[in-house]
């Protein structure tokens, strides 16, 4: 009785482990072809562990740009275990809508930076232009390197009890998303 049981509970954490599926990217519309990128695990929220949490004004931030025009993208190579409910976490966040991108496999979550990196040059080749760019970790500064995004629109968020970013090329170092307000603010609208 106990195997069995033990089978029943091993076999519905397997489907409650699935990974989101794919998303699509789109061609950009006349009116909408700039995103803003960001990672999620240790950039939305205050370190990669805290999957429930949301750093203080990240939202905010993210919606002053959807407002001048920018289409906001989210990827992260969270695991499939915390993958359930990651769009309702965005949506109960208040976090703009846009496609969420997460890593479908172990080799992929094994190069977190490829993994990005691809994802962001299929963005471009469909015509979008990486105009800004958050994240926490070398790896997402390195994806975004390599996708050109130019390293003054890349910043990087310290985690939580961290005193320094992690290594990689990036404008400034952030103590939170607080202080990007006013210089989202300073921002050109989206052409």
């Amino acid at each position: 009785m106990w195997r069995s049981f033990a089978l029943l509970i091993l076999t519905g954490s397997l489907y409650a482990c699935a990974t989101i599926p794919p998303t699509d990217i789109q061609s950009p519309t006349p009116s909408q072809h700039q995103l803003v990128v960001v990672d999620i695990d240790g950039t939305l929220t205050p370190n990669p562990i805290d999957v429930g949490k949301a750093r203080p004004g990240a939202a905010d931030a993210l919606r002053a740009f959807a407002q001048k025009g920018y289409k906001i993208v989210y990827i992260t190579a969270r695991t499939p275990l915390f993958q359930s409910g990651l769009q309702d976490w965005l949506r109960q966040n208040h976090f703009p809508d846009g496609p969420l991108h997460v890593a479908q496999n172990s080799q992929e979550r094994d190069d977190v930076a490829g993994f990005k990196a691809r994802i962001l040059e299929t963005y471009v080749k469909a015509g979008w232009d990486l105009s800004y760019a958050y994240g926490d970790s070398s790896t997402d500064f390195e994806a975004y390197a390599k996708a050109g995004i130019h390293p003054t629109h890349v910043f990087a968020l310290k985690r939580r009890g961290s005193p320094t970013c992690q290594w990689g090329v990036f404008n400034a170092c952030l103590d939170g998303w607080e202080t990007q307000l006013s210089y989202i603010g300073g921002q050109p609208k989206a052409r």
